[in-house]
């Protein structure tokens, strides 16, 4: 959005400036006052875009909600502002680096991210498509996952997660499909868990550790999301910014 914004700034910018160069054209007293009045919409143009452009990129995100996979914390087709400098800000061409951080990700915050590419189908990866998420951490570096026909556990303490919906009633038992747990840990972290059929480590999961820099991204509809069970653990890298209010539809404005 924020690019296209900037797009549209640069565009009107060019037309104020091809009008600056065609001003004198116009002699009578009318056809100045209307060239004044159509400039000066114009000039305002211009500068909102690219206010509004620069506060997007840097500040706030507008993201609809595409799916699902958050009910019913949200539901599809909800408008969100999202807060991108709370976790601070990228640093270019650093990898991810961020940068006057106000708060670091903590387990309950509701994020925006970049897609995986692990989350991504080979066509998808192919074309160069690219796919905001929205997920909610619940588990950081070092913490210790495993779910439990359904339930939660984090360093082996069960959640109560009163955010949490279940659509699905039935419970699919898990399966040994790895030789230890160093194994289904590395299978996890390089996204090897997108090729096991869903039902296998969807109720029964883990344990696994989020390693160093990367978080555990789970949807709220738990039984029909695809998320960090599936795809792995997030980088810190795609990171966007934290979910902040709905501002539409009217009925549905609240902040998160």
């Amino acid at each position: 959005m924020e690019i296209k914004l900037f797009i549209a700034g640069c565009i009107v910018f060019c037309v104020a400036m091809f009008m600056q160069l065609i001003k004198g054209k116009f002699t009578s007293p009318v056809s100045k006052s209307l060239f004044k009045n159509v400039y000066s919409w114009v000039d305002t143009i211009w500068s909102a875009l690219i206010i509004a452009a620069f506060l997007m990129f840097f500040f706030i995100q507008a993201f609809k909600i595409p799916s699902g996979s958050m009910r019913m914390t949200f539901l599809e087709g909800d408008h969100l502002f999202v807060n991108k400098f709370i976790y601070g800000f990228h640093v270019p061409f650093s990898d991810g680096k961020r940068v006057f951080a106000l708060k670091n990700i903590s387990r309950g915050d509701i994020v925006v991210f970049k897609c995986p590419p692990e989350a991504l189908t080979v066509s998808e990866r192919e074309a160069g498509i690219k796919k905001d998420y929205i997920k909610r951490c619940i588990a950081v570096s070092g913490d210790t996952v495993e779910i439990k026909d359904k339930k939660l556990f984090v360093n082996g303490v069960p959640l109560d997660e009163h955010y949490v919906s279940y659509a699905d009633p039935s419970v699919f038992q898990s399966f040994n499909l790895f030789n230890d747990e160093e194994e289904y840990q590395q299978a996890w972290e390089t996204g090897k868990c997108t090729t096991i059929p869903p039902n296998f480590i969807r109720d029964n999961f883990g344990p696994v550790t989020v390693p160093s820099g990367y978080y555990m991204m789970l949807g709220d509809n738990r039984d029909y999301s695809f998320d960090s069970r599936f795809w792995g653990p997030l980088p810190d890298k795609y990171v966007k910014g934290k979910a902040l209010v709905i501002y539409w539809p009217l009925n549905r404005i609240r902040i998160i």
